[in-house]
């Protein structure tokens, strides 16, 4: 397997989803984004996330998570915060954020019947 995908546990856990546009002033996004991704990775709770952006500018992150305490200690966390304010009056022209609760899981394609 990839060491692109997380490893994460058996369900539940949770996934928070965050879809943004890049707008066309997003001069220092890539360091604050690069470092927020670090340090997503090192809160506690944190299990790991999965990025990709386009050359477009839409960009999709997954970031996974043992329970909603964790997901809120993130969102409070001061340098985050900074990142946020940055993201919403600088780099975003629009962002979707979205959490989940997963309930299932599974990979393949090894092992995996097609049902």
């Amino acid at each position: 397997m990839s060491d692109r995908f997380t490893k994460t546990p058996e369900p539940p856990y949770y996934a928070v989803i965050f879809t943004n546009q890049l707008s066309q002033d997003d001069a220092g996004y890539a360091q604050m984004g690069d470092r927020m991704f670090e340090m997503a990775l090192e809160q506690p709770g944190c299990f790991g996330a999965e990025s990709t952006r386009d050359a477009g500018g839409l960009g999709i992150t997954v970031s996974y998570w043992k329970d909603e305490a964790s997901i809120a200690a993130w969102k409070a966390q001061a340098k985050h915060l900074v990142a946020q304010k940055m993201g919403i009056e600088q780099w975003y022209a629009h962002y979707e954020l979205r959490v989940a609760k997963v309930e299932r899981a599974y990979s393949g394609p090894e092992g995996r019947e097609l049902t």
